[in-house]
């Protein structure tokens, strides 16, 4: 045998053993593909186990949130007797703000329009403290306060904060 022919015979070889790869690469290419596929769907379940409870604990979260600056219970939390009107707004704000700071990683785990609503509902509810606090004489007290937001609220035709807590469900209800 000479070298050529040893060459020649190399060659054929490599070129069979190189059609036969592809052949079974093109018959196994798909349940290669699914294998990966379905390597991809079980970490994606995985990662939804481990996300749906820090969802759902953010919705909780929001809606004890709106809850608690709803001025109706911040009212009754923050009023005492004889409380001076800057010191009750004064207390609104902060305890907004306190809430608002607690809450906001929040945002992560809900979808951006219901973060945007209760965000916005948080501003509302500082906009309006300041405005019945503007609307009302220099020597008000507290109670006058409370009565000026508590009347401002029952002229509103839907609550914000009732409205709010619903978007929040929904958002939950999307998940399932």
């Amino acid at each position: 045998m000479n070298s050529q022919q040893i060459l020649t015979d190399i060659v054929i070889l490599f070129a069979g053993v190189f059609i036969a790869l592809m052949a079974v690469y093109y018959i196994l290419k798909n349940d290669i593909q699914r294998f990966f596929n379905l390597k991809e769907v079980e970490l994606n379940k995985e990662s939804r186990a481990h996300l749906l409870p820090l969802r759902l604990q953010a919705h909780e979260r929001l809606i004890i949130f709106t809850d608690r600056i709803n001025p109706a219970n911040l009212l009754v939390r923050l009023h005492q007797q004889g409380i001076g009107i800057s010191t009750l707004q004064a207390g609104i704000l902060n305890e907004v703000k306190s809430e608002y700071q607690h809450n906001i990683t929040q945002q992560l785990y809900v979808d951006s329009v219901t973060w945007s609503v209760v965000r916005k509902l948080k501003d509302d509810t500082i906009g309006m403290i300041n405005n019945a606090v503007s609307g009302l004489p220099a020597d008000a007290n507290g109670i006058e306060l409370s009565k000026a937001i508590l009347t401002h609220m029952a002229s509103i035709d839907e609550n914000p904060y009732d409205l709010t807590i619903e978007l929040i469900k929904k958002d939950i209800q999307k998940m399932f």
